[in-house]
């Protein structure tokens, strides 16, 4: 059972590595967070804490054990799936990374703004999906192609056959030539087949609901005003501290605190960026 006093102890020990972690000096920061760590071993922040020495040190194998251990303590700590998440992708665990990036992204959205991490966990979880996406796309790509090589080879084998057929049975001219337009229209239709199943690995435009007026970005944390306009949360937060406590759009009165998700375009986005990978990287 740890005492108050050993908690106070821990506590000081905290703020040793936090000052340690600002200096740069990761390896006393680390032997800080340890003695914390044993004296309170309850205490998700110092976990974490820890855990981000070490990814400043690139020692992900520590990252991940820290983390783990952080999120047994508290489930939804966005530090801990974020570096989580950004450990596993060291490991060339992609998928498990980007669901940990994801989670991360899930608990962000709408935190108090002194720890708002989101457009981080966003930077990061765009490249590793990005990433993914161009993986898969090259092997679709290929597959789709060598499709279509065969697709192609049997057609002009085909026609090859008819032609010879053609010879033997001294067909007139004008049947051969219907027969080659018939071929040439195989042809030309394939290839609109294969070019609609090759759109989808195409970037494009994202639409323009779906997009922030400030940022002219993909939203990652859609808020609404209640003029009923959206916008990513830190751009807004962003215009009414620094501009002036009105909706940028409207210029009507707006307080911070008037702000809501706006759940529908969250919901619309993700189902678009489940269909459009492509997304995570390209502006509107």
């Amino acid at each position: 059972m740890v005492t108050g006093v050993g908690s106070a102890m821990a506590e000081r020990l905290k703020e040793d590595g936090n000052n340690c972690f600002k200096k740069e000096r990761f390896g006393a920061a680390i032997d800080a967070y340890t003695e914390a760590i044993a004296l309170c071993p309850n205490v998700p922040t110092f976990w974490t804490n820890r855990a981000l020495c070490h990814k400043n040190r690139k020692d992900w194998t520590k990252v991940e054990e820290d983390c783990r251990k952080a999120i047994q303590l508290f489930h939804n700590s966005v530090k801990a799936h974020y570096m989580l998440g950004l450990a596993l992708l060291q490991k060339k665990e992609y998928t498990s990374g980007v669901k940990e990036l994801q989670r991360a992204l899930d608990l962000g959205r709408g935190a108090d703004p002194a720890g708002y991490m989101v457009e981080e966990i966003w930077e990061e979880l765009s490249k590793a999906k990005y990433m993914e996406w161009e993986l898969l796309s090259a092997r679709r790509s290929w597959e789709l192609n060598s499709l279509k090589e065969t697709c192609e080879a049997a057609l002009n084998q085909q026609r090859a056959l008819d032609m010879s057929r053609t010879e033997e049975e001294e067909e007139t001219k004008e049947s051969s030539h219907e027969a080659y337009i018939a071929h040439t229209e195989r042809l030309k239709s394939l290839e609109r087949v294969f070019e609609k199943a090759a759109e989808e690995d195409k970037p494009s435009e994202v639409p323009d609901y779906l997009c922030c007026n400030i940022t002219l970005e993909i939203f990652r944390d859609p808020v609404i005003s209640p003029s009923g306009v959206t916008y990513e949360r830190a751009a807004i937060l962003e215009h009414l501290m620094k501009v002036g406590k009105f909706d940028p759009i409207t210029r009507e009165k707006l307080q911070p605190s008037k702000l809501v998700p706006n759940l529908a375009i969250k919901e619309a986005v993700a189902a678009y960026l489940e269909k459009h990978v492509w997304a995570y990287k390209i502006g509107c």
